[in-house]
């Protein structure tokens, strides 16, 4: 094992094709793809499953690529250490979100910082969220879900509250508010399971003893939104993330506690290295 098939290997497996890694570092293919089959040869494994023109890491793939992951990135905050580095230059940033809606503002803010920077956002429920970051495949996380873990550090964004809604023509559209026992025998249309939406919803509803008559699962918030309009049932939803769309009504739940927060997250070990303390940087000043 050398340093450099190590590397070739993690570029591969950040960018999800030999072309891409070689594009991105100014590598050539062949030596990227030399480097890793001498890696792979000599340990008698397969690190990659090619598919077409892109590649995913096997089961042992992936785990190499956690360990390569905190590998460069203790390499890159001795470099940033050692150059004194207090702006960014260039850089790519890997970001896990429930929502697009609290996270796009801080990357507007690091795109003006530098222009060079680039970013992968993917969006998935809290709980594949916190796996990603924990996994190093995501470098940070913008979750509404506190987590007391020791190997992460978070920073409170915003308050916000799940609200119910509903279309114009439903029986509750007229009632600005609700007590948690209308849902009682209601039809809900909820995110899957791991979204925090339905996981503080339906707690509070098992504390009231509260039983809907059943739940439709949609696997994400724009589904959710479009699932309400056809009348499939009720929905729930961040207050700030509605929006103004006259399909909806939207009804407060006036006697239970449906509080939520959006937090920025990053692992502890990574939060020195540059472009995690430069998002999370943002972060702290866009925080209400």
């Amino acid at each position: 094992m050398t340093p450099s098939q190590l590397r070739a290997f993690h570029l591969v497996a950040e960018s999800g094709s030999f072309s891409a890694a070689a594009r991105d570092s100014g590598l050539s293919q062949p030596n990227l793809s030399g480097q890793v089959t001498a890696l792979e040869k000599a340990y008698g494994i397969r690190l990659f499953d090619r598919r077409g023109r892109s590649v995913v890491p096997t089961e042992t793939g992936r785990q190499l690529q956690g360990i390569t992951s905190r590998l460069f990135a203790v390499q890159d905050e001795a470099q940033a250490l050692l150059e004194g580095e207090q702006s960014l230059t260039r850089g790519h940033l890997r970001i896990a979100a429930d929502s697009a809606h609290h996270v796009v503002s801080i990357m507007a803010a690091l795109r003006k910082r530098s222009v060079s920077l680039t970013f992968a956002l993917s969006i998935d429920n809290s709980a594949i969220v916190l796996e990603r970051l924990l996994r190093h495949e995501a470098d940070v996380a913008v979750m509404a879900k506190s987590i007391s873990d020791p190997r992460l550090h978070a920073i409170r964004l915003r308050a916000d509250r799940l609200v119910l809604f509903v279309p114009a023509g439903h029986a509750l559209a007229k009632r600005r508010s609700a007590p948690l026992a209308a849902l009682a025998d209601q039809e809900l249309v909820l995110r899957e399971r791991g979204s925090i939406t339905r996981e503080v919803l339906e707690q509070a509803m098992a504390a009231a003893d509260i039983r809907p008559r059943s739940i439709v699962d949609v696997q994400t918030r724009e589904g959710v939104r479009e699932a309400v309009a056809a009348g499939f049932g009720v929905g729930a939803i961040f207050a700030s993330e509605l929006g103004d769309d006259r399909r909806f009504r939207p009804v407060a739940v006036s006697d239970a506690d449906l509080a939520v927060a959006e937090y920025a997250v990053c692992l502890q070990e990574r939060r020195r290295t540059a472009l995690v303390r430069a998002f999370m940087d943002e972060a702290a000043r866009a925080a209400l």
